[in-house]
This record gives structure tokens, sequence and C-alpha cells, in this order.
């Protein structure tokens, strides 16, 4: 399958494998506590696509429950290092919006997320409980979030 490019200001984003298709270029919601955000598509050379990830520019209490840097690799795409590839292309895209880290967050048991993030070089910095009013725990039934930081 292939995606439709929208014209980025960050021109072709490659590693030369994997290229970042921009989709939403989404400016937040500050009364809502969101935060500017960048939407691509991971795909291959071929424009296949393989999945999605986002850059969300800025901290606040929401990033650090879930991450300035989200991924979802498609299934039958898991196992080749796309989450990481992706990962790693984001990283300059937040050096150019000013970002001196990022945070990354996954739940505690999904290993692929936790071995992305070593990978990364990212440190752990809590495995944190979520309060019965976080909007993870209340939308996705989630209890805990493994948060990691990454220095730029």
């Amino acid at each position: 399958m292939k995606v439709r490019e929208v014209a980025s200001e960050f021109g072709e984003i490659t590693d030369g494998e994997v290229r970042l298709v921009l989709l939403r270029d989404d400016p937040g919601d500050p009364k809502a506590c969101l935060v500017p955000s960048l939407l691509f598509a991971v795909c291959g050379r071929d424009g296949t696509e393989f999945g999605l990830c986002e850059l969300r520019i800025g901290h606040n209490e929401r990033t650090y429950y879930g991450g300035n840097i989200g991924y979802r690799i498609k299934k039958i795409h898991q196992g080749h290092h796309y989450a990481e590839k992706a990962c790693r292309l984001l990283l300059g895209v937040a050096r150019q919006h000013g970002m001196k880290y990022v945070l990354i967050t996954c739940n505690p048991d999904n290993g692929p997320s936790v071995r992305t993030c070593e990978r990364l070089g990212a440190k752990l910095l809590e495995t944190a409980e979520l309060g019965p009013d976080n909007e993870w725990r209340m939308n996705r039934g989630d209890t805990q979030k493994r948060i990691y930081r990454l220095d730029l």
C-alpha cells in the first residue's frame, strides 16, 4: 500500500532504507494541554507503508506519560527495526524544533518497544503507576508506563 505524500518543510526525511512522509502537522491546543505534533507515515523506498510515527513537540504532563515520540508498525512489518529507524529520523526533527531531549513511553509488557528504547540509548527514568484519572488508564486501561528519556 502506498501513502499519499504531503509537502513538508523538512523535505525528504530518510536514512536510505526508511522514509518519513508527513501526513499531518497539528498546531496543538494549549487549552487542552496538547503540544504541536507531526504525524508521519513510515515507508520503504518504494512507498510501502510500514506504519506510523509521531513527534510531539514540547513537554508537559501529557507528554511525560504519553511520550514525545510514538510509533506503531504494522504486524506484517515488525521485526525489522523500523520503529527504531523512524525514531532516529525523528530525533533530527526534534533538534530542529529546539528540543534538548525527548521522552518515549511504553507499557512494561511491550517487549519490542522496551528493546527499541534500549537500542536508541534512552535511559529509563521510572516505571510510573498511572492514577485513576490518567487518560491512558481511562481510555486504554493501562496501569503503568515505562518512561524513557533520550538526550539530544
